[in-house]
């Protein structure tokens, strides 16, 4: 299905479109970053998971849904970013190289809307993503980097999504961290131990 189906309510702005590929400069970050992913594939896998996980029909009337495409950038643009929900819904409004990341090409906005996607639809999309969904999502982006030849799969570590708050999780700031602490222990224990040996 289009994104532009799932997106009516943009449409209804004044004035010319905004074609978002030909503002946002190739060497912009987010491009670049956007540019990596799997888009189609990651978002084929989600629409089958909620499918079968969520079956029941959306009410008719109301506000079109929001595609999963826009939802998925977003969700994992905050955590790249380190924002709130409020924060990249706003950029989403107000920053084209977001909008680009989140696979609008053409843009007619209402001057009066306050957000194209609300954070609580936002927080509504991550509650449906289960940790089956996650690992395929993982998996389906080491794949299609390894197969363009962006990291070698001897050395690939993925961490993409964030676990629950709280909880435990490996990265290579917390591995870095450990060993050099270990590394430290190790050096003040040699040097206690060699002050207290007996010199000859």
């Amino acid at each position: 299905m289009s994104i532009l189906r799932h997106l009516q309510h943009w449409g209804i702005g004044r004035g010319p479109h905004l074609q978002t590929a030909a503002f946002v400069p190739e060497t912009h970050p987010i491009r670049l970053w956007a540019d990596t992913f799997p888009w189609d594939t990651m978002v084929q896998a989600v629409e089958q998971s909620f499918a079968r996980r969520f079956p029941k029909k959306r009410p008719s009337g109301g506000r079109p849904p929001v595609a999963p495409r826009v939802l998925l950038a977003l969700e994992l643009l905050k955590h790249e970013l380190g924002e709130s929900d409020e924060d990249v819904c706003h950029r989403l409004r107000t920053d084209v190289a977001v909008m680009y990341a989140c696979g609008l090409r053409e843009v007619q906005a209402d001057h009066s809307q306050a957000h194209f996607v609300l954070p609580e639809t936002l927080a509504q999309f991550r509650r449906r993503l289960d940790q089956d969904l996650m690992d395929d999502l993982v998996a389906i982006q080491a794949a299609a980097a390894m197969e363009k030849g962006l990291v070698s799969p001897a050395h690939l570590l993925v961490d993409t999504f964030p676990s629950e708050q709280g909880s435990q999780r490996v990265t290579d700031a917390t591995t870095l961290y450990k060993a050099q602490k270990n590394s430290c222990t190790s050096s003040s224990a040699s040097a206690s131990r060699a002050r207290s040996q007996p010199r000859d």
